[in-house]
């Protein structure tokens, strides 16, 4: 039996599949490097980070931030031929990630993280009257812009792919679940099936972070076993290039 990995609050968690302490500097909990950039840091730990290992320091917090700067300023280092930030889409692109990010990214914190019942119903309606409005819009296309995948869709897929296994049930968002909506289905699983993507979900990961660190809202801390997802069978979404 492997003992147990303790954060700085005493919570445990397993050291077990998948679980290894970061190769660069020897961190276990990404607090340390957060301390390591500035040792009297009392704020909020959050992810992502960029860390740059010649200065030992946390260089970008910001998902918005990175998510930009990969796309073009590393550009010897990258793919060219991809371009999330197309600028002939540019105004429309912006607003429809500010949509995403309010009603959906965010949306299902504002319901699950509610303390009254008339805000998480609110909330909630809020989030799934979003997720409707997607549905239409993936109808007649096959990512949000078209043919290509832009930011957008991956800002949208962070959530979709956490949806079913965590917040549905975790954070009460559960007038339906994703895999009751044929078009962001089959759209969630054609994101999940590009190269290399399915190699940065892990579900159980997922759902520990989730169900073992909110405890206001899971007291128990026990961890569902499902649900059930095939995120690999075809998606069909090619017809609609």
């Amino acid at each position: 039996m492997v003992d147990p990995v303790r954060d700085e609050r005493g919570w445990a968690f397993n050291d077990g599949p998948g679980h290894t302490k970061d190769p660069i500097n020897g961190f276990t909990f990404l607090s340390e490097a957060y301390r390591a950039s500035d040792p009297k840091f009392k704020g909020r730990v959050t992810v992502p980070v960029l860390w740059d290992k010649e200065s030992r320091h946390i260089v970008n917090n910001s998902e918005d931030d990175i998510c930009r700067m990969f796309n073009c300023a590393f550009t010897e280092l990258a793919d060219p031929s991809v371009d999330l930030f197309p600028e002939d889409i540019e105004d429309e692109h912006a607003k429809l990630s500010a949509f995403i990010y309010d009603k959906v990214n965010n949306g299902v914190y504002k319901a699950g993280f509610a303390s009254k019942q008339e805000v998480y119903e609110k909330e909630c309606r809020d989030l799934f009257a979003a997720l409707d409005e997607l549905e239409r819009r993936l109808a007649a296309s096959r990512y949000l812009f078209g043919k290509r995948i832009v930011e957008a869709d991956w800002r949208l897929f962070c959530t979709l792919i956490r949806f079913d296994a965590v917040y549905n049930g975790h954070f009460k968002c559960n007038i339906r679940r994703i895999v009751d909506y044929p078009n962001l289905d089959g759209y969630l699983r054609d994101l999940y099936q590009q190269p290399g993507i399915a190699d940065t979900v892990d579900f159980d990961h997922i759902k520990r972070h989730y169900y073992m660190t909110h405890t206001d809202i899971n007291p128990t801390r026990i961890v569902p076993v499902g649900p059930s997802m095939d995120l690999l069978r075809p998606h069909q979404r090619e017809r609609l290039s």
